[in-house]
């Protein structure tokens, strides 16, 4: 479900996050390059899931810090439990009415094992975060992504999006080189 264009490196020889396309969930194409000179938060997110809560805090971080320039992006994923079993037309109806999502997100993507989209083989091979926390073991694992597309920090799902070490990190890349002009 998710799309290889001709452009995107193989994980192996990838430099930066920036080297990544997804296909968003209205099925455009999303380039992680495009957000270069922004701050992403990644998330893999699953609509029937104990962590699924996580997204109001998502959203709250995202009007927070958006107009500093930060960008969350959430990449729904079937992966953990079948917990995300709907078409991407569900999934947005469901964030959309029961949480109110705003934040770009992408079609449903495989994050995991053998068949893990190339950004999700590259972010773990880069081990931050420790060799626990350098993949996604749950739905809701985060990664932080700096301006420059650089791996700046990996997260398990318990970690809550509001939690002070993450917008502490947030806070740390922003001001890397201050607000995007775009």
């Amino acid at each position: 479900m998710f799309s290889f264009f001709s452009k995107q490196a193989p994980a192996e020889t990838s430099a930066t996050a920036h080297d990544f396309s997804f296909t968003a969930i209205d099925g455009q194409p999303l380039r992680l390059a495009d957000f270069s000179g922004k701050v992403v938060l990644i998330v893999n997110t699953a609509s029937k899931c104990g962590f699924t809560p996580q997204y109001d805090g998502l959203e709250t971080l995202y009007k927070s810090y958006k107009d500093k320039g930060l960008i969350v992006l959430g990449i729904p994923s079937n992966d953990f439990g079948g917990q995300e079993p709907g078409t991407e037309a569900e999934i947005v109806h469901f964030c959309q009415t029961s949480y109110d999502i705003t934040f770009p997100m992408t079609a449903k993507t495989v994050v995991s094992g053998a068949e893990a989209h190339p950004f999700y083989r590259w972010a773990a091979a880069q081990k931050k975060g420790g060799m626990i926390f350098s993949k996604p073991r749950w739905n809701f694992h985060k990664y932080l992504i700096g301006q420059d597309g650089s791996l700046a920090g990996s997260y398990s799902s318990a970690t809550k999006p509001g939690d002070p070490d993450l917008a502490r990190d947030i806070e740390t890349e922003l001001a890397k080189t201050g607000t995007p002009d775009n």
